[in-house]
This record gives C-alpha cells, structure tokens and sequence, in this order.
C-alpha cells in the first residue's frame, strides 16, 4: 500500500467530509469493490464523485495516476477535474479524466500500429462522415434517395454503439438495414476509413475495445495501471462503452458508477438503461447507495416528477425529498399549438415583468433547437430582450471548417476528404467532374487526391 498523500493546503479529512450528508459521506468513503451511487436529479453527485477522487488519493488508496474518472461531457470533465485540484492539489491533474472517447483516443494514439492505424489518425466529424458515405454510394452506383447517406451514418453509427464490427453483424440486423445492403456499406465505409487513416467517433470505443480484446498485454496493462474507475452518467453508456468499462474493471475489480434509472432519456443515440439495472449482476457483491436528498428544487417539483416518474417499470426506484420550502405550484397549460405556447409564454413574461421579477431569472426551455423560432418571434413582436443559448458550437460553423481542413491536409497531405472540402474554397472554378477525374485517377494509381492534383499541374 502507498503511503498517504497530502490533501491541499488547509485541506484535511474533517474538511473533506464538510457538508456531506450521511449517504453522501458513505459513498466517499466506501472500501475496495464495486459501488453503484444512485444519485437522483439535484443531490450532489458530482461532489460525491470529487470528493471520492480525494478521499482515495488522501488515504493512500492510490495514486493519481492510477485513478480513472470518465464523464460524458469535456465542460463536466474541466469541472471535476477543477474541483478535485482545489481538494487534492495539483498533483490531482495526473488523474485520467475526460471523456470514453478522450480517453479512448489517447490509448489509441498510443498503439494504433495494433490495429493497421499511424498514430496520427485524424477523426472526422459529422460533415466528413456524410461525405464519405455520398462517395461511396456514388462509387457503388447506389441512389442516394433510396439509400440516404444520414441513415446509412445512422445505421452504421448504431452498429458501432453496440460494438459490432462489420463481420459481426447479426444476419438478422443485416437483412433489415438498407435493403439489405447494410453489411458491405458498413465494411466499405471501414476500409475507405482504414485507406484515409481516419476514424470517426463511434470508432473510438469500437477500436479501443477491439484493442483490449486483440492484445491482452495491452488491456493488463491499463487494468493493473487504474486502481479504482470512477463512472459518471452511468445510465447514459452504451453497449460500447460499457464493455469498455467492464473489460478495464476486470483488473482490481474497484469500480464506482454513479447514475440515475430515472434520468436515461437517451435511448435513441445508444443508450441502455440495462446497464444500470443489472449493475449488481454484472458485480456480484456490489454495494448500492441512493442519494435522495435534492438541493435543487422544491417539494411541489419533486412531487409532482416523482408521480410521474412512479409509473416507470424499469427502475430501481428512490424518492427524493427536500428541506427547502414548498415554493409555487406546478402549472400545466394545454396549447392548440406552437404559436399559441409561445403567446402564452410571452404573456406569463410580461406578468412576472409587472412584478418587478427581472428577466435574468426567467428561461425558456426547448426540447429541440427548431423551437425557439416562435418564442423569439413573439418575444420581437412584444419588445422583450432574449438571448440564445445554444446553437452553432464553434467547431461547426462553416468558415472553422474550412480553416480546420486546410491545416488537416497541411498535417496530413493524404486526408482526401480535407482535400475535397478546401479544393474549391475559396473558388478555384474547380467543378464536380474534375474532383471525380481525380478520384477516378487515385484510384488507379494508389495516390491520394492532393499528389494526383500535383502531377498534373
């Protein structure tokens, strides 16, 4: 056993613990083996889960390095990763945290060779993929009407998250997907991948789990490196993702997840609730703490997402509860449509505005980007101030792309989907039968698109 490391200065156990009701305190402080943290909406988990990351590195558990904190989000990894510096210190920043698919690609730039790849494989995003996918209908003589490229991305994209290779495709999943066409687009969108020395993201866990399959040495080393893992959105991880996870755990077998049954609302990217349903059985001998206590909403909120939530089947079942006062009641208001919602929003604005309530305390929440376009018409049409939040990240504008490519193909002269995207941009007078002569002559000659376009200047 390691020798006790030193929380950060003015830091100590006591303080740790500061403010932590008993559940809370008893998943900080839990032993070797697997744990399931139960933390229903507003409790704390996020200080649970830091909180545990000191604890273990205070205690002498293990060492920062051999600590492993996965979240969904880069935005929640910087904040943990945040929060347990300010508890442990800087020797916190050696801890593996980030992303399943940050953390996959580090692994993998590290033995890519393993699987046929360079180390500086680029990753393509969406725009990429559904390009790819168009060359390859185009090169198949498949029309794309019947056959359109964001479902063929869908589709393969679906297989990837239950970490199927192409051979591995169920025969009956095979025959329904694309016309039975499915199978020979998914290993033909592979093997354009594996020429272009590109993945996309869905590769990232499938060629990482593929790796700890293929090369035992490999997954021994990262089993016996990370000591205790440490799982947050538990609920939200899909088939790939969680025999990552499983194989990883294999190791010391200390494994904490935390998450909620009733907070899985992503079924269609993936995600399997059963994951966290059968936690115990994955983990004979798994303790199950619930965290109930919610600090973020009041008694009428709990009450009235908890009827709602009761008549679930599938879940392990908690009942939150607060100490905050009863606040005001839930309305429910029926709307004939999108108009008459955001004329009946528009007008509850303006009554809270009646009351001196300021407009920095009021939201609008939308369940899909689309919505907001008749809120903020009737929010113009009254004369009420809005900001949108959201939108286009920055990485997905039109002009990022464009920049982004130019420096990929500077980077990497073979990338030919950053060739394709720059080729014309600015105008080059550059048209779609030239971009195919040269398609037509790297295929011939083994050459990537930019070293055909240079031998016949």
């Amino acid at each position: 056993m390691s020798t006790a490391l030193d929380l950060a200065p003015a830091t100590d156990l006591t303080r740790l613990f500061e403010g932590l009701n008993t559940p809370q305190r008893a998943a900080v402080e839990a032993g070797s083996g697997a744990l399931l943290v139960l933390a229903g909406a507003g409790t704390g988990k996020t200080r649970v889960l830091t909180s545990r990351l000191a604890w273990l590195m205070a205690t002498g558990a293990a060492r920062p390095h051999e600590l492993l904190a996965v979240t969904f989000t880069n935005k929640a990894a910087r904040e943990m990763k945040e929060r347990v510096v300010h508890l442990a210190g800087a020797k916190a920043e050696s801890i593996w945290m980030g992303t399943f698919h940050s953390l996959c690609v580090k692994i993998l730039r590290r033995y890519a060779e393993r699987l046929s790849f360079s180390n500086d494989f680029v990753i393509l995003d969406t725009d990429d993929q559904i390009r790819l996918i168009k060359q390859i209908l185009q090169a198949d003589h498949l029309d794309e009407k019947h056959y359109p490229p964001r479902l063929v991305s869908a589709v393969i994209q679906r297989w990837k998250d239950k970490a199927w290779l192409p051979q591995q495709v169920p025969a009956d999943d095979a025959e329904k997907a694309l016309h039975g066409q499915g199978r020979r687009l998914y290993r033909a969108y592979q093997e354009r991948l594996a020429q272009l020395n590109a993945m996309d993201f869905g590769d990232l866990l499938l060629h990482c789990v593929s790796l700890f399959k293929q090369h035992a040495d490999v997954l021994h080393h990262y089993q016996q490196q990370f000591r205790y893992i440490l799982v947050d959105e538990y609920q939200d991880t899909n088939v790939a993702q969680y025999l990552w996870l499983r194989l990883l755990a294999q190791g010391h077998g200390n494994i904490t997840c935390v998450g909620d049954d009733d907070q899985s609302i992503y079924g269609w990217r993936g995600a399997e609730v059963e994951n966290i349903l059968k936690f115990d059985k994955d983990f004979p001998g798994a303790t199950i703490i619930r965290l109930e206590q919610n600090y973020r909403s009041t008694p009428h909120i709990l009450g009235a997402a908890g009827a709602v939530i009761a008549h679930n089947t599938g879940r392990l079942g908690k009942t939150l509860w607060t100490e905050t006062d009863l606040g005001e009641p839930v309305k429910v208001i029926s709307c004939c449509d999108g108009s008459d919602e955001a004329r009946r929003v528009g007008d509850e604005i303006e009554a809270l505005q009646y009351r001196n309530i300021s407009l920095q305390d009021m939201a609008i929440l939308v369940r899909a980007g689309y919505q907001t376009r008749e809120f903020e018409e009737r929010l113009l049409t009254i004369g009420v101030p809005y900001r949108v939040v959201g939108g286009l990240r920055f990485y997905e504008r039109l002009e990022i792309r464009d920049a982004l490519a130019y420096l990929r193909l500077i980077y990497q002269p073979k990338d030919d989907l950053a060739f394709e995207r720059v080729i014309n941009t600015p105008k080059r007078g550059v048209g779609s039968a030239t971009l195919q002569n040269l398609h037509t002559s790297g295929r011939e000659q083994q050459l990537s698109l930019l070293e055909v376009a240079a031998a016949q200047l």
